[in-house]
């Protein structure tokens, strides 16, 4: 019996800049539209480390330094494969910000996050993001979005 499990690696990143508002993209994507923080897929052979500063490049035009893994998302997908977001910040970068595809980019004041549509569940894991004594949100079942704090 072997203990590998089929798994799709993604990722998120809080970014926050001088003022403290944090960088938030409004998605597009029907599957899960809404405020969220960019990110997106590992690549195969890809470090976790450079996925998440190419996704953000990607999503934002900024080139992040030092993101720090916070904590981690989990599910299972409808053929009950895990999925694992991992869970990034850091208030280093660089660049000129441009929305992409995704979505567009923009910098708000976190407190002003409840005056948006959020994406279905952000608002658990934004508790990671902001929750020290936090590390993981676990969704046990795709059909439901109840989910798990620990």
């Amino acid at each position: 019996m072997t203990r590998a499990l089929p798994i799709t690696l993604t990722n998120m990143c809080m970014l926050t800049n001088d003022e403290g508002k944090i960088l938030v993209e409004n998605r597009l994507n029907p599957n899960w539209p809404g405020i969220t923080f960019p990110g997106g897929h590992v690549e195969p052979k890809e470090s976790l480390h450079d996925a998440v500063i190419r996704e953000f490049k990607e999503e934002t035009g900024l080139i992040i330094s030092y993101p720090k893994l916070c904590g981690i998302k989990n599910f299972f997908d409808q053929e009950n494969n895990r999925y694992l977001v991992l869970l990034y910040q850091t208030n280093q970068f660089k660049g000129i910000l441009k929305s992409s595809d995704e979505g567009n980019v923009f910098w708000i004041n976190p407190d002003n996050l409840s005056n948006y549509k959020i994406a279905k569940g952000f608002d658990q894991i934004y508790r990671v993001f902001t929750n020290s004594k936090l590390s993981e949100v676990f969704m046990p079942d795709h059909n439901s979005w109840k989910t798990l704090l620990f």
